[in-house]
């Protein structure tokens, strides 16, 4: 029986390549002749150690990270992260301190977060909504903060960093999350770079953590051992059992991406695929309409109402309805904000991309005010 035709633009756990997701089946029952699946490792196995190294290895590649960074692969997803991250860095001076940027949904659960640990900064005035990145000129960096944090693709809200903050010789951490390998970065400007894998690089499970060696061993006492990066660096992230085959599809995802021209070519067809959906917004005089500043438009999560700020629920109703039947899923809004939200992550493809442009292009013509 053909499976059914699906377009999968959901914001996470998202779309898998084709390709990878057939080299999971085929390897499911038996993995490399060893007449197990990957499910059924230990993960003290030569051969799951050969998994991992490789994850690695695809991943500094990739990345080009340094090496004086560590690579570790944690449970938790990204929110685990929230308080990790000031549970090891936190401590980096005195007075527990730390900067942070807030310009989305998870950046403020991320600051609400630290505040448990420490002294918090929000380092520009407070946003009535998350449309737009603060002007810099209004930040309020402190000097003696421990980091600085952001996150640089807000996945509710659709605000995207197109630079990388200045913090001068404070270390910045980012929660690359939902951007992760769409664009090339330079590492070696971040103190920590972290990224749950369930959107461009594999499946639900495992998060990505990419941290300066120098900034290991800060934890406070009170950081529960599965969360010290130190432990689980020296553990090679085999402290405890790690999401085994979560790591393993990541891996499969990274040969995919490698394969596909690496992280440039990834950049590429990103800004290809939401410039499609961009320009039709902006030529539907009014019709759809986006509530972020162009300046901070993200490429991978694109927020959209049907009408201007009084939306048409009814109309968005209807569209996500004719969506649905055309194979077109996850397109509602994050439940916080409403609206449509379309997720373009790596995975998704060009075609199917222009398989969305073309229904909005045919849901206007019948439904716009004559």
């Amino acid at each position: 029986m053909e499976a059914k035709k699906v377009f999968n633009f959901g914001a996470g756990p998202a779309k898998l390549p084709q390709s990878v997701l057939l080299q999971a089946q085929k390897e499911l029952l038996d993995y490399n002749g060893l007449g197990i699946s990957v499910l059924e490792m230990s993960h003290r196995t030569a051969d799951f150690s050969q998994i991992l190294n490789s994850t690695e290895a695809l991943l500094r590649e990739l990345l080009k990270i340094p090496e004086n960074y560590k690579v570790l692969f944690l449970q938790g997803g990204g929110s685990g992260q929230f308080s990790a991250v000031p549970l090891n860095l936190i401590g980096l001076k005195e007075g527990r301190c730390a900067d942070y940027i807030v310009t989305g949904a998870w950046s403020s659960k991320a600051a609400k977060e630290a505040e448990k640990y420490g002294n918090v900064n929000v380092v520009h005035p407070k946003l009535d909504k998350y449309t737009c990145i603060p002007d810099r000129s209004s930040w309020t960096l402190d000097p003696s903060a421990s980091y600085v944090y952001y996150c640089c693709n807000e996945t509710v809200h659709g605000v995207e960093f197109n630079f990388i903050p200045d913090t001068k010789d404070v270390i910045l951490v980012s929660d690359m999350s939902s951007n992760f390998l769409s664009r090339e970065v330079d590492v070696s400007k971040f103190g920590l770079i972290y990224a749950g894998a369930q959107k461009n690089v594999g499946c639900a499970g495992v998060t990505v953590v990419i941290v300066r060696q120098d900034l290991l061993g800060k934890a406070l006492k009170e950081c529960p051992i599965v969360f010290d990066y130190q432990v689980q660096a020296a553990n090679n992230s085999l402290y405890n059992t790690p999401p085994c085959y979560s790591i393993y599809i990541m891996k499969l995802v990274l040969e995919w991406i490698k394969s596909s021209g690496g992280t440039e070519a990834m950049e590429k067809l990103s800004k290809q695929k939401s410039s499609l959906i961009y320009d039709l917004i902006d030529s539907s005089n009014g019709f759809y309409s986006c509530p972020l500043d162009v300046e901070c438009r993200s490429r991978v999560n694109v927020p959209f109402h049907i009408g201007s700020e009084d939306c048409n629920e009814a109309l968005e109703k209807l569209f996500l309805d004719g969506a649905s039947k055309r194979g077109m899923i996850s397109l509602k809004g994050h439940r916080s904000v409403g609206g449509i939200r379309a997720s373009l992550y790596n995975a998704v493809t060009l075609e199917e991309t222009r398989a969305l442009a073309a229904y909005m292009n045919e849901f206007l013509k019948d439904h716009q005010p004559q």
